[in-house]
């Protein structure tokens, strides 16, 4: 893209608090929920009109706020927390990190039987698998988060627009830029909506202007690529999950980094250790690199 995605700032720029007083989420800059809502109108993965946008410091915030929103403050115990293996592996960290008496991990969705509210974490596509997810306890006292980070046309097939109570998504799946931790959340219920903001008020008084301005003009520049026929198309390149076949009791992140590949094992995902996670936003030429290195592992293996 060259300099298309190219920001300047000025000195002044950014002082205060706020971007916009007069909106539920105050510290949302208006250029930013502006290219959200025209990208998602762009891809088609997701209704925004009826929505509340929160933006965060990356969907790892936006989880803390979601689960802080949703957790009931009269409750004697921790409202569970859930989701089906393998799942996102920050998903029990992130629950139990500060030892909230709001809410507190119980693990595998499939294996939850307690009565009562609980909170699930639906991963669609799932992260690590690619997995198109549904709810999977059935139960009548759930609270739903929709994890749509991967839910983008470089991942998998945009076949309707998602419509969820609430929905997360980030830059960093979505183009890449990890590094600029920029998160939204789209909100149907605006109490939801203001109780998350109250989350990131007070754990950060609001989220960086210039990661949002930042993230606004790549965004755009997205956009620009999907609608203009002379641009390439930026939702083309993706990640993968291995897994090895060779021997139950393999240990597959081991084994590829003995040849240099570094990974994630799969027991980071409550899976085990015979799948890996392999992040790779790049162009073909580096894919196919990636595909034959792992002939050469294959090829050791089978000597083996």
């Amino acid at each position: 893209m060259g300099n298309k995605c190219d920001i300047t700032f000025s000195g002044d720029d950014s002082l205060s608090y706020f971007a916009n007083g007069k909106s539920l989420c105050w510290f949302l800059e208006s250029k930013l929920e502006e290219q959200i809502k025209r990208l998602h109108s762009v891809v088609g993965n997701a209704i925004v009109d009826d929505h509340n946008i929160v933006v965060g410091t990356g969907s790892s915030q936006l989880v803390q706020a979601a689960l802080y929103a949703l957790s009931p403050s009269d409750q004697l115990e921790p409202i569970s927390v859930v989701s089906a293996t393998p799942f996102y592996s920050a998903y029990p960290v992130v629950t139990d990190f500060v030892r909230s008496g709001l809410h507190k991990w119980a693990g595998d969705a499939r294996a939850f039987e307690k009565y009562g509210p609980y909170i699930e974490l639906i991963t669609s596509p799932n992260n690590p698998d690619g997995i198109i997810r549904e709810p999977v306890v059935n139960g009548d006292q759930g609270k739903l988060i929709y994890d749509l980070a991967y839910y983008w046309p470089q991942y998998t097939a945009i076949t309707s627009p998602a419509n969820h109570d609430i929905m997360l998504f980030t830059i960093s799946k979505c183009i890449g830029h990890a590094g600029s931790r920029i998160g939204w959340a789209l909100v149907k219920d605006k109490e939801v909506a203001m109780k998350m903001t109250k989350f990131m008020e007070i754990s950060t008084i609001g989220v960086s202007k210039e990661a949002q301005l930042r993230a606004a003009k790549i965004l755009e520049v997205v956009s620009n690529s999907c609608l203009d026929i002379t641009l390439e198309n930026f939702f083309e390149y993706t990640f993968a999950w291995l897994i090895y076949k060779g021997g139950e009791e393999e240990d597959c992140e081991k084994l590829l980094k003995e040849h240099k590949i570094q990974t994630r094992s799969g027991r980071r995902f409550g899976s085990d250790s015979r799948n890996v996670r392999i992040s790779m936003l790049s162009r073909d030429e580096d894919f196919n690199i990636f595909l034959k290195r792992l002939t050469v592992v294959q090829g050791s293996t089978n000597r083996k």
